[in-house]
C-alpha cells in the first residue's frame, strides 16, 4: 500500500527547492504533459468510453483538446505573467520601487470528480504547473478506467516529487486531507466540499472549492426553437453530467408547449430517432446514480423521452413537467433530465432564482436589452450567458469558479496561473534621501505628516 504520508513529505521537500522556478523549468514540464497527453489519446478516449459512453467529438472537445488548449494558452502567455509587475509607491519613503511578485504556494493537492474525470483533473493541474507548484492528484474512483489510465501516463512519466497521482477511494481521500499541503482544490459535491474545507481549516490551508447547484434557465424570449436547440445541445452534452449543465427551464406557460416540440425536433437531429443508439449520446456514470435519476420520473409529467435501461445506464434525454416543490427541484439533477416550471414572467423568474441557493451557472433567452440587464444585475451566479448555455467554459479569458453555495474561487487562463500564485509584495528603497519625519520624537511632526499625506496621498 502506497505510504501517503511520505509521498507528501517527499513532494514538500522537493517544493522548497523550487523546482519551477524558472519559466524554462515550467514551459518543460507543460510540453512534456501536453506531449504524453497526446501520445496516450487513444487509452484516455477508451477510458472515458467505458465509464460515461462519451463518443469521440465530446472526448476530445471537452477533455483532451481542452485540456491541450488551456496547456497551449497558458504557455503562450506564462513568461508576462511571471515577471514581477511594477505599481507605484507612497511619495513619503521616496525613493522607493514597489512590486508583486508571484510565486508559489509549494504542494498543491488536485481532488477530481468524475463527470469530467480528465478535463477536471488535468485543468488545475496544468495552472499550478505553471505557477511553479509540485502537485499531488487524486481522480475520482468512480470513473474508474479514467483514473487507471491518468495514473499510469502520469506516474511512468513525471518525477512523483513534482507530479504524482495517487488512486483509491474514501480511505485514500481522507488520508490525504489528513496531511499538510500549501493548497486544496476540489471539484464535486458540496457535502464533501464542507468535509474538505473543516479539513483544510486545521492547517489554515486555501482552498478553492468548485461545488455546482441548480444552475437556472430562464426562457422569456419569441425565439423558441432556437432557444429550445441550444439548451438541448447544453443539457444533454455527457448525458447531462455536467455543473453547469441548465437544471431547469422557466417560461411562461402559453410558451411551453412550443417549446417541448422543439426540443423533441432538436433531440432526433442530433442523436436520430433511436437516441440509445447513437455514438454521440453518453451513459449514466453507474447503477447508484442511475436509480437516483430514475426516481424522479415517476413523480413528473413526461413531456418527452423517459426510456430508461439499467443494463447499458441509459437514459433518454428527458423532458418533464415540474412543480417548484418536487423531488427534482430540491437537488441538482446531474443527468438528463429537464424540469420545465411555469412563471409568468421575468420577474416572477428571478424571484425564484434569487430565493434559492446561488447556481455555478445562471442562463436566460431574452430579447430587449432591458430584460438582459435586469437578469444580470438581479442574479447572482457564478457564471452566466444570456441567449445560450455553457459556451462561457470556452473562453479562457473568463474565471471560472463558484459563488456561496456553488463554490469559491475561479481557475481557467491566467486566472488559474492566479489562483495557485502567491502574490508577495516587495518594496525597494534607496539609502539616500531618508526622511526622518517617521521617526521618533513625534511631538510637533503630525500636522506636517497629516499635510504632506493630504496632498501626496
Amino acid at each position: 500500500m502506497m505510504n501517503i504520508p511520505q509521498v507528501v513529505a517527499d513532494q514538500r521537500k522537493f517544493a522548497k527547492s523550487k523546482p519551477l522556478q524558472s519559466h524554462q523549468a515550467r514551459i518543460e514540464i507543460l510540453t512534456k504533459l501536453k506531449n504524453v497527453i497526446k501520445d496516450s489519446s487513444d487509452e484516455i478516449e477508451s477510458a472515458l468510453k467505458k465509464d460515461l459512453g462519451k463518443g469521440s467529438f465530446e472526448t476530445y472537445i471537452s477533455e483532451i483538446d481542452y485540456v491541450i488548449n488551456e496547456i497551449d494558452h497558458i504557455s503562450h502567455k506564462l513568461s508576462k505573467w511571471m515577471k514581477p509587475k511594477r505599481v507605484s509607491s507612497s511619495l513619503a519613503f521616496f525613493p522607493a520601487k514597489s512590486f508583486i511578485h508571484s510565486e508559489p504556494f509549494g504542494t498543491i493537492l488536485v481532488i477530481a470528480p468524475w463527470n469530467y474525470p480528465f478535463q477536471l483533473l488535468f485543468a488545475p493541474i496544468v495552472g499550478a504547473l505553471a505557477a511553479g507548484n509540485t502537485i499531488i492528484a487524486k481522480p475520482s474512483e468512480i470513473s474508474g478506467e479514467t483514473s487507471k489510465v491518468v495514473a499510469k501516463i502520469v506516474n511512468e512519466n513525471f518525477d512523483p516529487r513534482l507530479l504524482k497521482v495517487i488512486e483509491g477511494a474514501v480511505p485514500e481521500t481522507t488520508e490525504l486531507l489528513e496531511q499538510r499541503f500549501d493548497y486544496i482544490f476540489y471539484t464535486g459535491s458540496g457535502n464533501v466540499g464542507k468535509i474538505i474545507l473543516e479539513k483544510a481549516a486545521k492547517n489554515l490551508t486555501p482552498v478553492t472549492l468548485e461545488l455546482g447547484g441548480k444552475s437556472p434557465c430562464a426562457v422569456y424570449t419569441d425565439e423558441i426553437d432556437l432557444s429550445a436547440k441550444r439548451i438541448v445541445w447544453g443539457k444533454y452534452f455527457n448525458a447531462g453530467q455536467t455543473c453547469v449543465a441548465p437544471d431547469y427551464v422557466i417560461m411562461p406557460e402559453e410558451k411551453i408547449e412550443e417549446f417541448v416540440l422543439s426540443c423533441k425536433k432538436w433531440i432526433e437531429k442530433f442523436y436520430g430517432e433511436n437516441t440509445q443508439q447513437s455514438g454521440d449520446y453518453g451513459r449514466i456514470i453507474n447503477e447508484n446514480h442511475f436509480e437516483r435519476l430514475e426516481s424522479y420520473l415517476g413523480e413528473c409529467e413526461v413531456l418527452v423521452g423517459g426510456e430508461t435501461d439499467k443494463a447499458s445506464l441509459y437514459i433518454s434525454p428527458t423532458i418533464v413537467r415540474s412543480s417548484i416543490d418536487s423531488k427534482v427541484m430540491q437537488e441538482e439533477i446531474f443527468g438528463p433530465i429537464l424540469p420545465i416550471i411555469s412563471l409568468n414572467n421575468l420577474d416572477e423568474a428571478i424571484e425564484l432564482i434569487i430565493d434559492r441557493d446561488k447556481p455555478l451557472a445562471a442562463y436566460a433567452f431574452l430579447d430587449s436589452v432591458n430584460q438582459k440587464e435586469n437578469y444580470i444585475e438581479s442574479v447572482s451566479a457564478g457564471g452566466m450567458v444570456i441567449n445560450d448555455t455553457i459556451i462561457h467554459l470556452s473562453n479562457e479569458k473568463l474565471p471560472f469558479g463558484g459563488v456561496g453555495q456553488s463554490g469559491m474561487g475561479a481557475y481557467h487562463g491566467k486566472h488559474s496561473f492566479d489562483l495557485f500564485s502567491h502574490r508577495k509584495s516587495v518594496m525597494k528603497r534607496s539609502f539616500s534621501l531618508e526622511n526622518n519625519l517617521r521617526y521618533p520624537p513625534y511631538e510637533n511632526k503630525l500636522w506636517l505628516i497629516r499635510k504632506i499625506l493630504k496632498i501626496f496621498g
